[in-house]
């Protein structure tokens, strides 16, 4: 008999669907605090990219880092004449892997992001519980997506070039 309840459990296991989780932008969408870095993405034609894309790992600043910002810098990188730029800024937060916090050695490493030209590579270091990408704080590390991981940080990264 409980041979017979076990094979039907494992049987009824095996056929049901396992819940899909969520993609980079639907796990940014329901966390509430990307609003400005969702909009980004929307208008540099980059959320597409970061909804199907697989292996990524995108530093993810939160509206209080936009906010940070010079005043009227978010605004001029939305305009559509500004696209290139507002792609090199987003493109910099997103590697082409993914990369969680247990793979960092102490101290720092250099990683390559998908941005194309001039300056693509990010300083990552950790230091006991802390870890910082360039001059940005990671406020939470290896949120979950489907496609990647998403890691929170308190500063928008700006390319030198």
């Amino acid at each position: 008999m409980k041979t017979t309840l076990f094979a039907a459990a494992v049987a009824l296991t095996l056929s049901v669907p396992a819940a899909s989780a969520a993609n980079i932008v639907e796990t940014a969408k329901s966390a509430g605090t990307f609003g400005t870095l969702l909009a980004a993405a929307q208008a540099a034609g980059l959320a597409d990219a970061l909804a199907t894309g697989d292996n990524l790992t995108v530093f993810a600043p939160t509206d209080e880092a936009f906010e940070k910002l010079p005043a009227g810098t978010v605004e001029s990188l939305l305009k559509p004449e500004n696209k290139d730029q507002l792609v090199a800024v987003l493109s910099y937060h997103v590697l082409p892997r993914q990369l969680v916090s247990n793979q960092l050695p102490a101290g720092p490493i250099h990683v390559r992001t998908i941005k194309s030209g001039g300056d693509r590579t990010l300083a990552v270091a950790k230091s006991g519980h802390t870890v910082t990408v360039d001059n940005a704080t990671v406020l939470q590390a290896d949120i979950k997506a489907d496609n990647g991981v998403i890691h929170v940080i308190d500063t928008v990264m700006l390319p030198s070039s």
